[in-house]
């Protein structure tokens, strides 16, 4: 199975640097996709999730509000401006991690319709640890 490195990164530090089968990205012009040999590019990201499948076929997601993703061949590097990881040891951590991801998409979403589709998302990413 191809894998890539991934680096997601804010001011306050490092989100993710691990390997990664597959990335989900919001893009300014709609979510993409990106696996092992991707074409090269750089694009802006909008608020919205980051779901990363790692090697073990598990998958986690991360609410960013906007920022700037560098794609490579080997590698894909995300600069954000802030980011909550969807993930926790219990369900209290987990949910947590849902109130601080929902106050990050309401700070900086300027449409309801936008707010609805990443809580919706949001929701989603949290069954899957439950």
């Amino acid at each position: 199975m191809d894998t890539f490195k991934l680096e997601i990164l804010t001011p306050n530090g490092e989100i993710y640097n691990d390997k990664a089968v597959s990335v989900v990205l919001p893009g300014k012009e709609g979510e993409f996709g990106v696996l092992a040999g991707h074409a090269s590019l750089t694009t802006l990201l909008e608020a919205g999730v980051v779901d990363v499948e790692k090697e073990d076929k598990s998958v986690e997601s991360i609410v960013i509000d906007w920022g700037v993703a560098q794609v490579s061949e080997e590698k894909v590097v995300v600069l954000i401006e802030g980011a909550t990881a969807i993930r926790g040891a219990n369900e209290a951590e987990i949910a947590q991690a849902l109130e601080e991801a929902k106050k990050l998409i309401n700070d900086v979403a300027d449409s309801s319709s936008a707010i609805a589709s990443v809580s919706a998302k949001i929701e989603s990413a949290a069954q899957r640890l439950i």
